[in-house]
């Protein structure tokens, strides 16, 4: 990915893109929590093969951005994308995609963009407050970015953290682990500030863009039947689920990118509420 610093409303941000096909639709992709652009790099090299190229940038307090004096919520930063777009001289729709903690901001990216978003993928995500939480024990290691600091840490709890592949795949945890970056000052705060109280279930239903829901079925953090939920609130939304856990976009990258790919180039608009499909 070509990363560079770009100068948004004032702020330093890192973003990345990737190249696609010629007049192929960039796919915008908002990242987890705490999540820094290196952590993209392999779903992007996935997507180019199909000739979908990937924009993303690290939010501020997180791997190469400033960051911001004060707590924001989630308009506020949706927002701030849409000037990321501009300033990477991008114009007319994209595709986006947000996982996890970046599903709740692709979610609220397309409400107050909607002429931008073409196609909407929602990977190990919720409808924010009104969702079913994840098992204790994981979401008791989401409070502190410890695990982006401390490699040592993120090898020992990762698989009760994560689930799926690198329960019995040590070598991917590690691999997961080389590329995390810590997030700057209160940064990961801010993010976990930005989503409390906030959910997006009173207006799912207003949104038109067909919509890809992804979920990993041994998913500690974000269980599956939040994938559910979100499928049936949205009206043109489409159930997938895949073997893994909650890093299935990285872990297993190579089956979801083909699924993806195919929602994202197909002609035909997907039929509402289809059955779920079982992948990976």
């Amino acid at each position: 990915m070509d990363v560079r610093t770009i100068d948004v409303a004032g702020r330093r941000l890192r973003a990345a893109t990737s190249p696609g096909s010629p007049g192929s639709i960039p796919l915008f992709f908002f990242n987890g929590i705490g999540s820094n652009l290196e952590i993209v790099g392999g779903f992007a090299a996935e997507m180019q093969a199909f000739g979908i190229g990937v924009v993303a940038f690290d939010v501020p307090g997180t791997g190469g951005s400033t960051g911001v004096a004060a707590p924001y919520r989630f308009s506020w930063l949706a927002d701030l994308a849409e000037r990321v777009l501009a300033a990477l001289g991008i114009e007319g729709p994209v595709d986006v995609a947000g996982v996890s903690w970046g599903g709740a901001l692709a979610q609220e990216f397309t409400r107050r963009h909607p002429a931008r978003v073409r196609r909407l993928v929602l990977a190990a995500t919720t409808a924010g407050s009104v969702s079913v939480p994840g098992r204790l024990p994981a979401l008791l290691k989401m409070v502190s970015p410890r695990r982006y600091i401390d490699r040592n840490f993120i090898l020992r709890v990762g698989a009760t953290l994560y689930g799926g592949k690198v329960r019995r795949d040590r070598k991917l945890l590690a691999e997961f682990a080389q590329v995390l970056r810590p997030a700057r000052g209160s940064g990961y705060y801010f993010q976990l500030l930005a989503g409390i109280g906030w959910t997006s279930a009173h207006w799912l239903h207003t949104l038109r863009q067909p919509t890809l829901v992804m979920v990993g079925r041994d998913d500690p953090i974000i269980p599956a039947v939040n994938g559910r939920i979100l499928a049936a609130l949205i009206p043109q939304a489409r159930l997938v689920t895949i073997d893994d856990g909650h890093l299935f976009l990285l872990t297993s990258s190579r089956e979801c990118a083909p699924i993806i790919a195919d929602f994202l180039t197909r002609q035909e608009r997907p039929s509402e509420n289809a059955a779920p499909v079982a992948a990976g």
